[in-house]
């Protein structure tokens, strides 16, 4: 059955990079952009996302659970992908082989704020009020993910705290079964940990970039985008040490003591 699982997880990370490209090929001309610059859900399968969590911060591949995915864990991902990938890739003609997680965005990418700036100023027919409404779209794109990400990150990791507890009740455990549960905990965690790096640096190449648009082309649209910035910043602080605000805790699991 372990052999049956792992042969099936396999198969599923060798073939998305063809279903990737066939898929990149089928929607060029196709209408592929949903709300928030996100793919048309109509248009790729339910795992698209899967592999969120999977490769340590280096970025190479760690050994995965062959457990399938909850619902909220597979949710987690969906959230996490676009806080975690570059806002200007989110409607670029490879935008189906990132989502696919056959296209990666560098360390230095991620990081380094004054990338996001960089491509911000690319577009040379872009003017001043066109840039700063730009950087006021990703902005509070990102404010409006926050919510939904970290209410489901609550879930996730109240659940995750009940399996590993978990553990010492459950009769007859293998050590597959064991290693399974904690190395599905370690994604968990990774994923979210990504994510609050991401936003972190994120925020940052914001400020860096309206400070740069300030004294290269002032206007008084500076005054909303900082507020915005401002706002998704306190978000941010927030959702450090709390949950979302809809979130309540579970009632732990019947057999636990």
């Amino acid at each position: 059955m372990r052999n049956s699982r792992q042969r099936t997880l396999i198969s599923r990370i060798l073939c998305a990079p063809l279903f990737a490209v066939a898929a990149m090929t089928l929607l060029a001309g196709c209408g592929m952009q949903g709300d928030f610059g996100e793919l048309n859900r109509t248009l790729v399968r339910d795992d698209i996302h899967d592999w969120v969590g999977r490769d340590d911060r280096a970025g190479e591949p760690i050994s995965p659970s062959s457990f399938d995915l909850t619902d909220d864990e597979r949710q987690l991902r969906d959230l996490a992908f676009p806080l975690i990938e570059p806002p200007y890739h989110r409607q670029n003609f490879d935008q189906v082989g990132r989502e696919y997680g056959t296209i990666r965005t560098t360390t230095r990418e991620a990081t380094d704020r004054s990338v996001y700036y960089n491509h911000l100023m690319k577009v040379n027919d872009r003017s001043p009020m066109a840039r700063y409404a730009r950087l006021t779209d990703d902005i509070r794109n990102d404010s409006t993910r926050l919510p939904q990400f970290f209410e489901t990150a609550g879930r996730v990791q109240d659940m995750d705290h009940k399996r590993r507890r978990s553990l010492d009740h459950v009769s007859s455990l293998s050590e597959a079964e064991r290693k399974d549960t904690l190395n599905r905990i370690r994604e968990n965690a990774r994923v979210i940990g990504e994510v609050r790096s991401s936003i972190g640096h994120r925020a940052s190449s914001y400020r860096f970039a309206l400070e740069r648009l300030v004294i290269s082309a002032p206007s008084p649209q500076a005054v909303d985008v900082e507020r915005t910035l401002n706002q998704l910043q306190a978000d941010i602080a927030r959702y450090r040490n709390h949950p979302a605000p809809t979130w309540k805790e579970q009632p732990s699991l019947a057999f636990q003591r």
